[in-house]
């Protein structure tokens, strides 16, 4: 029975990577045109509550920047595989690694300033790479799955085999969050610990393969570090901050949005406490470090 799941999910990937292959490459010129209309989608709220846009050039300048990032998307998923692939043979499979990669890259298409006179691809392969090498470091990390989410982890396996017996494929997020009758928020919660829980260290299983259920995260996806601190009570979260330098608590309370508040880039941070971006990386670094001993100790 699990031969021929594996086969069913390695055949939707095959038809994934058929799909992305067809996508046309972008020019550098048409790379800044597009980046040029998301990067002026993010001015036209103020523009238009200025009176200096109405609602007709509002609503077109925002189709145009949603078309932009499509493409944008579309024409670099090969370029997530290719660095995929590097990754292999480290704890996570290759669709996983797809997935976490497409994170980085939605990323890498909302920051991109064409200004800068530097390819996208080249922009976006950093992204990419730090987000596929954050997830395999969460992966390799035991994360603890409470009980309650073991009876919605059961639940959202027999769903999950019910769909793709009857659709013949693996179901998208939206189907799994209709046929099981939750919220697209909770069941991408459920959907991150049943891959936890389906990882070496927590199953003791020699490839922790999990099914492609949606390679393409949307913009409401947590990013990989995101997710550690969602498996963990904030109150014990907040008591191990206590146990760390105060500039590296408000690092982390602003980098997870631990505050209630939305999660801040490293740019906005060091800009927020004058400080480069690079060194607010360090210092997210060791403090993440202190974190993870704090709770061995515990």
């Amino acid at each position: 029975m699990w031969e021929c799941r594996t086969i069913a999910v390695e055949s939707g990937l095959q038809y994934y990577l058929k799909q992305i292959d067809e996508a046309p490459l972008l020019s550098s010129e048409e790379e800044r045109e597009l980046g040029e209309a998301i990067q002026y989608s993010y001015q036209i709220d103020e523009l238009f509550r200025r009176g200096e846009i109405d609602l007709q050039e509002k609503e077109e300048a925002q189709i145009k920047a949603a078309e932009a990032r499509d493409r944008m998307i579309l024409s670099n998923l090969r370029l997530v595989v290719n660095i995929a692939k590097n990754y292999l043979n480290r704890g996570m499979s290759l669709g996983d690694l797809i997935e976490e990669g497409n994170i980085g890259l939605l990323r890498g298409v909302e920051g991109y300033d064409p200004t800068k006179e530097t390819r996208f691809s080249t922009y976006a392969s950093w992204w990419i790479k730090q987000a596929i090498k954050r997830a395999l470091i969460n992966t390799v990390q035991p994360v603890h799955i409470p009980a309650y989410m073991v009876a919605m982890i059961a639940d959202w396996k027999k769903a999950s085999a019910e769909l793709e017996s009857e659709l013949n494929r693996q179901p998208t997020l939206q189907e799994m969050a209709e046929y099981m009758e939750l919220s697209e928020r909770k069941v991408r919660i459920i959907r991150r610990a049943v891959k936890a829980f389906s990882a070496p260290t927590q199953s003791g299983s020699a490839n922790g393969t999990f099914g492609l259920s949606e390679l393409l995260a949307d913009e409401k996806t947590p990013s990989p570090e995101q997710v550690v601190f969602s498996n963990a009570d904030t109150e014990t979260i907040r008591k191990l901050l206590e146990r760390i330098d105060e500039r590296e608590a408000t690092i982390l309370t602003m980098r997870y949005g631990l505050d209630d508040k939305p999660p801040m880039t490293l740019k906005e941070i060091g800009a927020r406490i004058g400080l480069t971006r690079e060194r607010v990386r360090q210092l997210e670094r060791e403090a993440l470090k202190k974190l993870r001993q704090a709770i061995e100790e515990l």
